[in-house]
């Protein structure tokens, strides 16, 4: 009986371990700064802040979207930004900064935003406001093809 209760037990773990839910493979900047020299790749910073119901629905339905997984993590170098946290700092191209003054240094005013970034770490696009996995995809795909070769 014990072996049976060990024999269920792995089973149902093994199958929880399948249906498990792959994730956004979020970054940090200065993380995806390095990554983009060793493997090119296009970056795109998820601008968010904590108060914003927007942003949050982004993160709830968007971004546990399967389609919108895949094709973020393969085409990009994902980041989340907070666009008002003031006590965390890096350094980017020579200068220190936290993540708000980087948020303003891409002149995001509105939240969500999504700032697009060539594999130089030069902002191209951003895609400001809520939207759902369809239109986020298509969007995004509409950029790739504009700006890669």
């Amino acid at each position: 009986m014990k072996k049976l209760s060990v024999i269920i037990c792995l089973i149902l773990f093994a199958s929880l371990s399948a249906f498990a839910q792959e994730e956004i493979k979020w970054m940090k900047f200065e993380e995806a700064a390095l990554a983009t020299q060793n493997n090119p790749k296009m970056i795109l910073v998820d601008v968010y802040t904590d108060w914003c119901g927007w942003c949050k629905k982004m993160d709830k339905e968007t971004f546990t979207n399967p389609e919108v997984i895949a094709y973020v993590n393969a085409n990009f170098y994902p980041v989340k930004l907070h666009g008002e946290k003031e006590d965390r700092k890096f350094t980017f191209k020579g200068k220190e900064y936290t993540e708000a003054s980087m948020a303003k240094t891409m002149r995001v005013t509105s939240y969500p935003n999504f700032v697009i970034m060539d594999v130089t770490m030069e902002n191209i696009t951003q895609l400001p406001g809520y939207r759902q996995p369809k239109p986020f995809i298509e969007g995004l795909e509409g950029i790739v093809k504009r700006f890669t070769k």
